[in-house]
């Protein structure tokens, strides 16, 4: 066996010790005769520069300058998707997804939150592609972080994420990069599928790009609503409903807004509908008489839009503890 598949074969090994931390999305690609890193690169991503993260995805920076042959099994990295259940927190999704919760607050800015802002039940969020960067003899954080993420000034990301505690870098040292800029050609998408990668990744960030979409209409749908614009908004509520898989919070916000618009335009049966939908949604919604119209009271009161029974409120009514809506 020659020294460079000697060194592949090592790094493959390393990189499945290491893969139990990684959650994202990679898929094989077998190099044809004649096919350059570049050239898969373009093919796969659209854009050339993206050939240095092949190499170091498959452990060929290793100086030795041997191209690629025909037949190796190469990994082509890609992020990943996964959606959120209640109860979960970025510290338990980090933890769970990127192998530490101390890496939450990677995570929360990958997906345009904070670390103090939890994610929402039922919200697809993007999970970072873990690029083991074996640390080459001039290597420094700012280097690979301007290499890999862009920006020189997220070194102190990559300090954090392996916890090195700014401690220098030391050659031959193994370290993570998260990486969310992978963003596939349809060739690449075509490729991912034919392996199932799309489909381990819960549908490839289709739902997640609904739920954005969703998050810029909504206050739109509210103010629509609260300037009397009632048809306008039963447009663009219905609208988002159809964008695909929302978030469970972004549902409750839309149908409560329907219910408005459709009580005003003296559309009982829709408004009744869409309350039920609003209060299955968010079964814990209190039904304020000094907040909510006795016209929503009246529709929203109505059998078909009563929520299903919620196990935790019933359980706490038979422990004796005060109705969520005060007993109204």
């Amino acid at each position: 066996m020659s020294l460079r598949r000697s060194w592949i074969a090592a790094f493959s090994l390393l990189s499945a010790a290491l893969a139990s931390s990684d959650a994202a999305v990679a898929f094989p690609h077998v190099v044809r005769s004649g096919e350059t890193l570049a050239q898969i690169a373009e093919r796969v991503y659209g854009r050339v520069q993206m050939e240095q993260v092949l190499v170091a995805a498959n452990g060929l920076d290793t100086g030795s300058g041997v191209p690629i042959t025909p037949g190796l099994r190469l990994e082509i990295p890609a992020v990943g998707h996964r959606r959120v259940r209640g109860g979960e927190t970025w510290a338990s999704l980090a933890e769970e997804l990127l192998g530490a919760a101390d890496r939450s607050d990677v995570l929360a800015l990958s997906n345009d939150s904070m670390p103090w802002i939890e994610p929402a039940d039922g919200q697809e969020i993007l999970v970072p592609y873990n690029l083991r960067y074996v640390v080459g003899q001039t290597d420094t954080l700012l280097s690979v972080a301007y290499r890999f993420l862009g920006e020189r000034d997220k070194a102190w990301m990559l300090d954090k994420y392996n916890h090195l505690k700014q401690k220098p870098l030391r050659r031959g040292t193994v370290i993570l990069v998260p990486i969310t800029q992978l963003p596939l050609t349809a060739a690449g998408r075509e490729e991912a599928s034919s392996s199932g990668a799309l489909v381990r990744s819960e549908g490839a960030g289709q739902v997640r790009e609904a739920q954005r979409r969703a998050d810029a209409e909504i206050p739109l749908l509210v103010s629509d609503v609260r300037n009397g614009r009632y048809i306008d908004a039963v447009v663009r509520g219905n609208k988002v409903l159809g964008f695909g898989e929302l978030a469970t919070q972004q549902i409750a916000t839309v149908q409560r807004q329907l219910v408005e618009a459709y009580v005003a335009l003296d559309a009982g049966g829709l408004a009744e509908t869409a309350c039920g939908a609003w209060r299955k949604a968010d079964p814990r919604a209190i039904l304020d008489p000094v907040e909510i119209s006795p016209k929503i009271l009246r529709v929203c009161t109505t059998p078909g839009a009563m929520p299903p029974p919620d196990p935790e409120v019933d359980a706490s009514l038979d422990a004796g503890a005060p109705p969520p809506d005060g007993g109204r």
